[in-house]
């Protein structure tokens, strides 16, 4: 472990996981230390493909996926390749002329995006991608109001956290930003009721943080038709299910529906740079700012690194068929753990999912303290679901292979004849 020494500074493995631990109950969030250091953390220090490793050199299968950013694997060759050679050129735009990269990425973009979705804004996360779509909305349309469903997660700054339907994250901040309605989730008529006079609709085609959760069949469809009606935009929050995510380009392209604004981020650049944007229809764009094209705007949004990283992912999504290997990699990986499912009914409710996007709900959150550490213990990563803390989430690079979802199934299954076995059968929850 040389490199820990050459790279962190650090004279053993120890003392860099001491100094790590210690940094963040010192000056990065100290109740988030503890759950860390109690969860069986560790100090990540380096990382290739679907494998992270740790400060000692243990490796770890990535079944969480950084909640979804690593759609093709950690440092894929060619985007850090298409950083390295643009970071000697330029790092970040001036604002002050035009960046080729950036119009190269927004075209691609385009080419990719379902319908007539033309013009990107790009910005540097999910959060600021649905901020600046909920702004074009109001703008566009002159509307103030704008529906979003319950359970629904869009962010964390203050529109997107009003969009947001869990009411855990919001009470601390009250008053939110005033006219939001949330409505039930797969729920054509409630959104009905709530679209007159309303700007937007803000959707997940599926619900990520909400516990994976799959609205029924036609629903985008109906809300598409329903927007169109009362004269609401429809915005596809794509964040975490756009880009392969779930066996498809854009999750909204297996309804065949086209939003009027749709918003990415996570794994837009591949894992490696940071970058959020959202598409708009022109006709969209125009009506809210043809006057005025400066009313929303980003200093590091579209900066050269991120636009460079942003064109090469886009190019290794399809180069290497990641949505179709999602496709057949998430058919494995949900029935594998379904028969997880059979085999202990009494730990595991439900397994739910598309793509590689995979909830597997237990019958008790209890359960999840136990499993997702065994899978620590046993190589393999996993996530909760922040609004649905009894839902563990599975969602590892595209680029998965056949055998890396046999071994995260086995280590599933490990973890829940585990929980079974210390915890018994729990009280199911309220």
């Amino acid at each position: 472990m040389k490199q820990l020494d050459e790279l962190y500074g650090a004279a053993s493995p120890q003392a860099l996981y001491d100094e790590t631990v210690a940094n963040y109950r010192d000056f990065v969030n100290p109740p988030l230390a503890r759950v860390m250091k109690l969860s069986g953390s560790v100090v990540e220090v380096r990382a290739a493909g679907t494998t992270i490793y740790d400060h000692h050199g243990k490796a770890y299968l990535d079944f969480a996926g950084g909640y979804g950013v690593f759609t093709l694997g950690h440092s894929h060759p060619k985007v850090v390749e298409a950083v390295r050679r643009q970071l000697e050129l330029i790092s970040l735009s001036g604002k002050v002329f035009f960046n080729p990269l950036l119009g190269r990425v927004a075209k691609r973009l385009a080419e990719l995006a379902p319908g007539d979705l033309r013009i990107s804004f790009f910005a540097n996360s999910g959060t600021e991608a649905v901020e600046g779509a909920l702004k074009l909305a109001k703008a566009a349309t002159h509307r103030h109001k704008i529906v979003s469903t319950t359970n629904a997660y869009h962010g964390k700054t203050l529109g997107s956290l009003t969009a947001t339907g869990r009411e855990y994250f919001r009470k601390e901040y009250q008053p939110l930003v005033p006219d939001f309605e949330h409505v039930p989730y797969g729920d054509a008529e409630a959104l009905e009721r709530a679209l007159p006079e309303a700007a937007a609709f803000i959707v997940e085609p599926v619900q990520g943080e909400g516990g994976v959760n799959l609205p029924p069949q036609g629903y985008l469809t109906r809300a598409r038709e329903l927007c169109d009606r009362y004269g609401a935009l429809l915005i596809a929050d794509e964040v975490q299910t756009g880009l392969g995510r779930c066996g498809f380009r854009f999750a909204v392209d297996e309804e065949g529906v086209v939003p009027d604004i749709m918003t990415l981020a996570k794994g837009l650049s591949g894992g490696v740079i940071p970058v959020g944007a959202y598409l708009a229809r022109p006709a969209c764009w125009n009506a809210a700012y043809a006057k005025q094209p400066l009313m929303h705007t980003s200093t590091f949004g579209g900066g050269e690194l991120a636009c460079a990283a942003a064109l090469a992912a886009l190019d290794v999504l399809e180069e290497e068929h990641l949505v179709e290997n999602a496709r057949e990699r998430g058919r494995q990986l949900i029935d594998g753990a379904r028969a997880v499912a059979t085999a202990y009914p009494d730990v595991v409710r439900e397994v739910r999912g598309k793509g590689l996007l995979v909830g597997v709900e237990l019958t008790h959150e209890g359960y999840a303290g136990t499993i997702i550490p065994e899978m620590l213990h046993a190589g393999v990563t996993a996530a909760w679901t922040l609004n649905m803390q009894r839902v563990i989430r599975l969602e590892p690079p595209l680029v998965v292979t056949e055998e890396e979802v046999e071994r995260a199934l086995a280590a599933l299954r490990k973890g829940v004849a585990q929980a079974r076995e210390k915890l018994g059968v729990l009280s199911c929850p309220t």
